[in-house]
């Protein structure tokens, strides 16, 4: 394992009885927010990220919420501009579901911090397909080898993982 992988284990590896958000109980969970939390510790992440996006990438899709502060930090990285994908449309102000900017006619990569069943991707996806943005890649800091990975690739989006868990002390679970 890397010196980063080393310490974003040693941050965010938890031990212990989880429920993850796909439903599945766990013995092991990535607390994300322990690595984005630390400063050096994101920005590491969001520079291993970096040679994972595509070329042509036109702005970051950051998702809710964790996907975001690694999204905005890529973004200082790169100097691509971001955009902040919502669960589902705000129902004030605006009403948007992305915000930042349009995204209609952009190719989006998704930025996203754990991949478990790659649920929240899929969703956020669609809605921005029908917004008119092109979508066929989502980088992500974990894949959780669970099942996101195929079920994305079914979707026409390929996982660019910087991690598998099963480089992790835990496992694939």
């Amino acid at each position: 394992m890397t010196d980063l992988g080393q310490r974003l284990n040693s941050a965010a590896l938890l031990q212990g009885t989880f429920v993850l958000r796909s439903g599945v109980t766990t013995d092991h969970y990535f607390d994300k927010y322990r690595f984005e939390a630390d400063p050096e510790l994101l920005r590491e992440v969001a520079e291993a990220m970096v040679p994972l996006l595509p070329a042509d990438t036109d702005a970051l899709a950051g998702l809710e919420l964790g996907g975001i502060p690694i999204a905005t930090m890529v973004g200082q990285v790169t100097g691509l501009p971001v955009r902040f994908i919502r669960k589902k449309a705000k129902e004030h102000g605006t009403n948007q579901l992305a915000e930042g900017g349009p995204v209609d006619g952009l190719r989006l990569t998704i930025i996203e911090d754990v991949v478990t069943s790659g649920g929240a991707i899929s969703l956020a996806v669609t809605a921005l397909r029908e917004l008119g943005a092109i979508v066929t890649t989502a980088v992500c800091a974990i894949d959780r080898e669970t099942g996101g990975f195929e079920a994305l690739a079914r979707e026409g989006v390929e996982l660019r993982p910087v991690f598998r868990a099963s480089e992790f002390n835990g496992g694939s679970k």
